[in-house]
């Protein structure tokens, strides 16, 4: 389509549809006008713009009733000729922006008119695209006092809309159009700058209408939250420039207090407002009231950029309206600290930058106004915090911590004129105690055990990535928001940081000491705050804050050590067992306490004068998490004074220690993430490089204490964790140690003797890990084995050699012809020849070798394993079941080192064999399982040498207890697997077939064991003994192979055997061909095997 550039060229195309237009107001005129209007330039059309818009101001203003759709269409030619034009008559301005305005209106009603939302669209857009069409200063000239009647009246016409209407693009428009009317849209068109006149001018003109902007969108603000969050976004801006730029300190300073008079009818005059001082502070009072409003509205929105634009709204006021909204800063205060732990992270990081925006402007530092108010809202918040905790739910303390926390971190250093207060610190106190309160009364907690030997960390490696260990789950009765916690934690941490640390800490130690009730808590709170004086963890908005010196930190936490690891704070009744209780009791009272134990109970008994209660399950609970928090705290004094804690290590590596070897599971844990941040704190690569570059303190420590046992019932924990974490450079620093050890066990062997024996299972379980055997003994003895019974293996290989192959005569002839020298050998029927050819050589010995033979002097290893394995010698029949236990796996570990020094090792083994038996055959079926794993593997190191012992003393009563048991077991059900008498028959049958084949037995011995064995192939049996049973077979086929294939097929034979010879008698065997019995599947599987 050609475009007309010059006004002539428009003016003859327009020309006859302006014309027509003037007589005929029609829609479809208007449209083609519009039409007519595309093809002509933007110049030439400023040129016109008066002619053109004529007839359309024309058609709006002639009298009567007119249709919507018609003026809707001239209203949006109207807007189509404003936005490719610019208003540069001031009259014309006005006179346009009336016209357009008195389209939405009803004169009857005198409210926004009915219209539809079509011409409510248009009409905003049209007088959006009028205000920014207007050229240059004919703007400023629009904003006088004498166009307030106008202005107001749209301001009114909008605000109608934004509140009123339920079209959501309607209300944003209206408020979008709002915005321009005020100078706040965000476009480049539009005026940016003022000078001190014009902002004067435009504060006056715009204060007019602020009460009725601020309440019409305190309304839209505060509706339903359905409108969508757009409308609120917007409404919080046009709220906070508005009040922003009409409050704004700079401009009411500048405000005179006398007004001058306007030259403006006296009409528009009463309208117009002077901002004086009175005016400011009504109007800030009502304001407050607003804000208020609005604040508890938009800071629970669901929506996170209305919670931002509440961020930019606090901001805002309190740069630029600090002094003429002082009443609201406390609200707004409150409001901006609510949103520092907000669920969204860029609300929280806008919140956190406004903050520090606001510490590096001195907002509330700089202004004594700012500080007293957040000061009494911290006095009153302590006030109320007590009531507040125990009254409000999760969310309710996450929002009120929130707000203590906002304000820690405003104050700053200023947190210590409330903590001066003793009753405000007293309040604040009492609350953080109150809150932290934890649940103790799970049995989980004091019955969880560490059984296993495991090591402190699996690798060094994983655990370098982590600076600071993770804090232990815990349960609290006030809450189980885990948000609550960490915000408690921040808390505390902001306290250390900003306030008084002697102060602090002094006043939470006596909380720890006036009452078992607080002691928990107060060591959570000051282990934070010792964290938080260290400012590791803690984000400092005040830069010229001087925080706590390291040397002031290391004798707070010298001290602090001190009482966590006092006697009376470290050694708390955490068990009801009998030793460990007496150890711990011992250590609180000095009465005389009566302890007596048994098997399977224990029972403290106290005398009349000296009687105390019974621990509790919560009680000892208690106990358990105050030890896990004091070591907790070691670990956070660690962490806060990084390399320094080596000069503290002296005082804290031992009772770490101590508690890392505790059989309470949570201090285990506690006390191993605690050997972690030591580690991390003071440069350490794991725990074992801790442990090995402190062991010499370490060892000198348990040497000394070693003489006071009755004082250090501990002790040998110490030891253990050491042996557990450390490598074979520490065996020749505790070597006298070991002898200190064996020495109170003798001594105290009736009273100590689990926690002793306990020291000696880690010491020998070190050994066998330091030094493995390196003499492959088990090789030697199957070498020897194979030897002795090579003719077995020969004529086992010979037999199947004629399986595979065709029988021939001169086979059998052989056959038998072996068979019988073999049995004149068996009989001692040997000739004097045949005794010649088997005569070995005598060993020849050195004419020169007339010397003795001197031993070389043993390893240290080996010394201290022989020791060891003479002390279980006579412990394995203490009367106590759990000693007897762990004597049982000290043994078979001394067993393991020793297997390589057989003239150690088998005079041991002999003393021991009495007292073994015994634990086989007339114990505890407990006992019995792990005496035949020591059997076993006694069996395996010793060899022949328990050949005969286990044939005369253990074999025979082995074997009738599982023919016994056989019937049982074949008649139990499902749930039988889950037995003891299940697991006893399981372990036997799976240790027998090894021991038959490393002990060599005899075919008479052999045959007891299949036969006890061969009731277990039954398919009646349970699953797991069929499937042991059948690996005794296994172990039987290697040392007799021919007894084993005859055993079996006289109980199943899956085949007829056919004479080689008709002068043979046919073999029938007892095991019927063909027909199944309940041995047939696990007969077949062991045949196959054996062929």
């Amino acid at each position: 389509m050609a475009v007309c550039d010059t006004p002539e060229e428009a003016f003859g195309i327009l020309r006859p549809i302006c014309v027509q237009l003037t007589r005929t107001q029609t829609v479809e005129k208007v449209e083609q006008l519009q039409a007519q209007l595309q093809t002509v330039s933007g110049s030439a059309l400023q040129e016109l713009q008066q002619y053109v818009l004529f007839p359309l101001r024309f058609t709006l203003k002639a009298p009567g009733p007119k249709r919507e759709r018609l003026i809707q269409s001239v209203v949006e030619c109207l807007t189509f000729v404003l936005s490719s034009t610019c208003v540069k008559e001031q009259e014309l301005l006005r006179e346009l922006f009336s016209e357009l305005s008195c389209c939405l209106y009803s004169p009857s009603s005198q409210k926004p008119a009915a219209v539809s939302e079509e011409l409510k669209l248009a009409v905003i857009q049209g007088l959006s695209t009028l205000m920014h069409s207007a050229y240059g200063d004919i703007i400023l000239t629009f904003y006088e006092p004498s166009t307030l009647p106008r202005l107001g009246f749209a301001v009114s016409l909008l605000l109608g809309l934004a509140e009123q209407e339920r079209s959501k693009q309607i209300k944003i428009a209206a408020l979008k159009c709002l915005q321009v009317l005020l100078f706040q849209c965000d476009c480049d068109a539009h005026p940016r700058s003022w000078d001190v006149l014009e902002q004067k001018q435009l504060g006056d003109l715009f204060a007019s209408f602020l009460p009725g902007i601020s309440t019409a969108l305190t309304r839209v603000i505060t509706g339903d939250f359905k409108q969508g969050h757009s409308i609120v976004v917007s409404s919080l801006k046009i709220f906070y420039r508005t009040v922003g730029f009409v409050m704004a300190d700079e401009q009411l300073g500048r405000t005179s207090e006398v007004q001058a008079e306007p030259a403006v009818e006296h009409r528009v005059a009463k309208l117009m407002v002077h901002r004086e001082a009175d005016w400011v502070k009504n109007t800030g009072d009502k304001l407050t009231v607003l804000i208020k409003k609005i604040i508890e509205c938009v800071s629970v929105h669901p929506h996170w950029k209305v919670r931002m634009e509440l961020i930019d709204l606090v901001e805002a006021l309190l740069l630029k309206c600090s002094q003429s909204l002082v009443k609201s800063a406390g609200p707004l205060l409150k409001a901006l600290v609510g949103l520092l732990n907000d669920e969204s992270p860029e609300v929280e990081d806008q919140c956190n930058k406004v903050l520090r925006h606001f510490a590096d402007q001195k907002v509330v530092v700089g202004s004594r106004a700012f500080a007293d108010i957040l000061s009494e809202n911290l006095h009153s918040l302590a006030t109320s915090l007590p009531r507040l905790m125990n009254s409000q739910d999760d969310q309710g303390k996450f929002s009120t911590l929130s707000l203590l926390l906002g304000y820690l971190k405003l104050l700053g250093p200023k947190v210590n004129f409330v903590l001066n207060s003793v009753a405000h610190l007293q309040r604040l106190s009492k609350a953080l105690i109150q809150v932290l309160e934890l649940d103790v009364a799970d049995v989980k907690i004091v019955e969880e055990r560490r059984w296993n030997s495991s090591h402190l960390i699996a690798s060094p490696k994983t655990s370098a990535a982590q600076p600071r260990s993770q804090i232990q789950r815990r349960y609290f009765r006030f809450f189980t928001d885990e948000r609550v916690f960490l915000l408690l934690r921040q808390v505390c941490q902001l306290l250390g940081f900003y306030g008084n640390l002697y102060l602090l800490v002094d006043h939470f130690m006596e909380l720890y000491h006036e009452s078992v009730v607080y002691r928990k808590q107060a060591a959570m709170i000051v282990n934070e705050l010792v964290v938080g004086a260290a400012g590791l963890e803690v984000e400092n908005l005040h830069e010229k804050h001087i925080k706590t010196s390291p040397e002031e930190l290391r004798e707070i936490v010298t001290s602090l050590l001190e009482e966590y690891t006092s006697q009376e704070n470290w050694y708390l009744v955490t068990c009801i067992e009998a030793e460990e209780m007496g150890e711990e009791l011992t250590m609180k009272q000095s009465g005389p306490q009566a302890i007596t134990s048994g098997a399977h109970t224990c029972q403290v008994t106290s005398f009349p004068a000296f009687s105390k209660p019974s621990p509790t399950i919560c009680s000892m609970n208690s106990n358990i998490w105050q030890i896990c928090i004091q070591l907790e705290g070691i670990g956070h004094f660690a962490y806060a004074l990084g390399t320094d804690f080596r000069l503290l290590l002296m005082s804290a590596l031992y009772p770490v220690l101590e508690k890392a070897g505790d059989q309470t599971l949570l201090i285990s844990q506690a006390a191993t993430s605690t050997m972690m941040d030591i580690c991390h704190a003071c440069g350490y690569d794991s725990p074992q490089h801790l442990i090995n570059q402190n062991s010499d303190y370490l060892v000198n420590g348990i040497s000394l204490n070693l003489r006071h046992l009755s004082l250090h019932p501990h002790t040998p924990k110490v030891l253990e964790v050491m042996l557990r974490n450390s490598d074979a450079s520490l065996l020749p620093l505790v070597a006298d140690v070991v002898q200190d050890i064996l020495a109170a066990l003798d001594q105290f062997y009736d009273k100590r003797a689990t926690s002793f024996v306990s020291v000696l299972h880690a010491l020998l379980a070190a050994l066998a890990q330091w030094f493995p055997d390196t003499s492959d003994l088990g090789q030697l003895q199957e070498q020897s084995v194979g030897e002795e019974g090579s003719h077995l293996n020969q004529r086992s290989a010979a037999l199947q050699n004629r399986f595979e192959n065709n029988t021939t005569a001169e086979d059998v002839e052989q056959f038998l012809l072996n068979y019988l020298r073999d049995k004149d050998l068996a009989d001692g029927n040997v000739s004097e020849f045949d005794e010649e050819e088997e005569q070995p050589d005598p060993p020849k010995v050195e004419e020169n070798d007339t010397s003795p033979h001197v031993e070389p002097p043993l390893p240290l290893h080996i010394q201290i394993a022989t020791d060891v394995m003479e002390r279980c010698i006579h412990l394995l029949s203490d009367k106590n079941l759990r000693i007897r236990l762990k004597v049982l796996d000290v043994l078979d570990l001394c067993v393991v080192v020793l297997q390589s020094h057989r003239n150690q090792l088998l005079p041991l083994a002999h003393r021991a064999w009495p007292p073994l038996v015994h634990r086989l055959t007339n114990d505890d079926p407990l006992t019995v399982l792990r005496a035949f794993k020591v059997l076993r593997t006694l069996g395996g190191k010793c060899g022949d040498f328990l050949r005969s012992r286990f044939c005369k003393d253990v074999l025979p009563k082995l074997a009738g207890s599982l023919v016994t048991q056989a019937s049982v077991s074949a008649r139990a059900g499902p749930v039988y697997s889950h037995t003891l008498a299940f697991k006893l028959q399981l372990a036997v049958l799976q240790g027998l077939g090894p021991l038959c084949e490393k002990l060599d037995l005899g075919e008479g011995d052999l045959n007891k064991v299949a036969d006890a064995c061969l009731i277990y192939l039954s398919a009646k049996q349970p699953v797991k003994l069929q499937e042991a049973a059948r690996r005794v077979f296994f172990h039987l086929m290697k040392v007799d192979p021919d007894s084993t294939w005859f055993l079996l097929n006289e109980l199943y034979c899956p085949e007829q055997f056919i004479p080689p010879h008709p002068a043979l008698h046919p073999v029938q065997l007892r095991g019927a061909t063909g027909q199944q019995n309940p041995y047939t599947a696990n007969v077949l599987l062991l045949l196959q095997e054996l062929q």
